[in-house]
Formats: structure tokens, sequence, C-alpha cells
């Protein structure tokens, strides 16, 4: 419910830019331009060091200023209309990994219970949907389409990653994802994206793609709408 109250509320309150702060605006075009690297598109990024296991990941903006202000009240603050362009955002990034005609699946990295009920959104299937929309309207994922599938689920609580070394992130998330009883054959006859709202070690990427791997899965790449500290490389 939490959700539904903040839709409505979006509906007739007055909003500042959830980048700059410029008000009666929810998204102004400046920081549109931010989440868009000034139309520059999506890059191949890669964390240092990289985790084993890691697939190959393209992220739509570095994780600065407004894309991150962007991110975080969309997460953090309910900021849900924002769901919309964020995904478009990582469509992009989607589409950086070329994953070629047929059905496409995205598989969002989980987020935990405790913190879904706290937050009243899962704030990475929300941006999932809304790039699945996206990518169908481009034409992307032809047949089936591109569809999410919101199959991967926590084994255990892992801690908070913020202020972990890599070491320590990989430690944490070690063995920690799984795909719900039931849900692997759903992962076989098409490529999978794994999706996240930021990459910062790769860790927890690195798990999904293993969970997803176990379960008969064929793991293509991993596409986020933003990257924090790892290094571009280039675009092939």
């Amino acid at each position: 419910m939490q959700g539904v109250w903040r839709e409505l509320a979006g509906l007739v309150l007055p909003v500042d830019c959830a980048g700059c702060g410029r008000p009666r605006t929810e998204l102004c075009a400046e920081c549109r331009r931010a989440l868009s690297r000034g139309g520059r598109g999506a890059r191949r990024v890669r964390p240092e060091p990289s985790p084993a296991g890691l697939p190959r990941v393209w992220a739509g903006a570095p994780y600065a200023e407004e894309v991150r202000a962007v991110l975080l009240a969309h997460k953090e603050r309910g900021a849900l209309r924002l769901a919309r362009p964020l995904g478009a955002v990582l469509a992009g990034a989607v589409r950086g990994l070329r994953p070629g005609g047929g059905p496409l699946l995205l598989v969002p990295v989980p987020s935990a219970r405790r913190a879904v009920a706290c937050r009243g959104h899962d704030p990475v299937r929300r941006i999932a949907l809304a790039a699945a929309a996206e990518l169908r309207r481009a034409g992307v994922g032809e047949g089936a389409g591109a569809r999410v599938l919101a199959v991967l689920r926590q084994r255990r609580p892992v801690a908070d990653q913020a202020g972990l070394s890599a070491r320590q992130r990989l430690a944490n998330v070690a063995d920690a994802l799984h795909v719900r009883g039931g849900s692997g054959r759903l992962l076989v006859g098409a490529p999978v994206v794994l999706v996240d709202d930021l990459v910062t070690t790769g860790a927890t990427l690195a798990e999904a793609a293993r969970a997803v791997g176990t379960a008969g899965g064929q793991v293509t790449g991993a596409a986020v709408v933003a990257a924090r500290g790892a290094v571009e490389i280039n675009r092939n």
C-alpha cells in the first residue's frame, strides 16, 4: 500500500527535480541529459579487480552527482515515476550488450525482503519492468519480446555492502542467491541479462550469474543504470 500512496501523492503534490532540486519538475531536461551521458549513451565497464564469474557489464552512466541523486530519490524516497527514465537508461545498457533477436529475459538482482518492505517497493524490479517496456517499443527481443523474470532470491541474509572492501563483498554474497524452486525451466531457451541499478565491485552480479548458471540459464551479460568506480573499456 505504501507504493500506491506514493503514486497518488506524486500526481497531486508539487515536486522538485530529483537530480538538481529545480522546482516543479520531477526530472529536468539537464538531469535527463546527465542520465543519458549527454546523448553519448551506455558504455561497457569493468570493476578493478573483477571478481571471477563476472559477465560483461554495460552501464548507462557513471554514479555521480545528478545520476546518484535520481537513483536515490527513486530507491529510498519513493519517487516512483522516475522508474520510466531510469528504465530507459537501463534499456540502453541492455542494447549495448547486443543480445540479438528472439526473446530476451531480464533477471533483476533481488533486494532483501526486509528492504522491500521498508521501502514499499522493489526498485530494481520496477526499473527492469520499465526497461523491458522500452526494449519492446524499440523492437529488441522480437517474438516473445523482452520479459522480466524475478526468479532470484536470497537464500540467507547478507550484510550491507556499503563500506566493505572488494574481498569482503565477495565473501558477504558468496552462495547467497538461488533461483526459486521450479523456476529454472523458465530460464532455458533465451539469453539472460542480469539487471541492477548499480555496480561497484561486481560481487553481487558475479553471484547472480553463478546462481542463474547453476539453474540452467545462459547469462549473456549484465546491464546496470550506473557504475561506481568501474573502468570504462572499449565498446566491443
